[in-house]
């Protein structure tokens, strides 16, 4: 069964992007426009892993991020965040948020679905 992965992000282009890295490493992928939407989406569908982009408009990355982790439906739910912010404060802001891994924009196809294959074998079937 294939792997299903949302991708939160304000910029089109961005989710684009990361989309077409994800499809072509078989994975599903849907979309949402901002933190609202995504957790809009995330009361009717529980994805294998979600991208999160820090910096968008109304709710920020940190604060979807800390509310999935205050759900108990989406415990164990793999948090990647993706930024552009690449400072040391940043980073750690993403970690107490409860992000699973922070990882920095631009980023390649490969590196992406490494990180992304390697989450998900962490998470117990």
């Amino acid at each position: 069964m294939t792997q299903s992965i949302l991708v939160v992000d304000d910029e089109p282009m961005a989710r684009n992007l990361l989309r077409l890295m994800l499809v072509r490493a078989n994975f599903n992928v849907f979309e949402a426009v901002d933190g609202l939407d995504a957790l809009e989406k995330l009361a009717g569908r529980r994805p294998d892993l979600l991208i999160l982009d820090v910096m968008m408009p109304g709710l920020d990355g940190l604060a979807v991020c800390r509310e999935v982790r205050s759900n108990v439906d989406l415990l164990g739910l793999p948090i990647i965040m993706l930024s552009a912010k690449t400072d040391y404060a940043s980073i750690q802001q993403g970690f107490a948020a409860g992000a699973s891994q922070y990882l920095t924009k631009p980023i390649s196809a490969d590196e992406l679905t490494s990180h992304v294959r390697a989450m998900l074998e962490k998470v117990p079937a």
